[in-house]
């Protein structure tokens, strides 16, 4: 019965801590050229997306930002 509480308070605390809120950098380019960055703290696709709608294209200029 112990092992069974070990194991099963072991798999919470790991599932626990995989959908934690880290910090993330947002790093962006304006025609390949560094503009600048930001930090994000929040899951890694939420911040992914976050950081993807810094992402545009107007009458030329490109502006592209990735998660670093």
């Amino acid at each position: 019965m112990r092992k069974i509480l070990s194991v099963a308070l072991a798999l919470i605390f790991v599932v626990a801590l995989s959908s934690c809120k880290k910090e993330y950098t947002c790093k962006c380019t304006v025609n390949g050229i560094a503009a600048g960055s930001s930090t994000i703290k929040d899951t890694k696709s939420k911040a992914k997306s976050k950081c993807d709608e810094g992402d545009s294209n107007v009458l030329g200029i490109v502006t592209d930002c990735e998660l670093q």
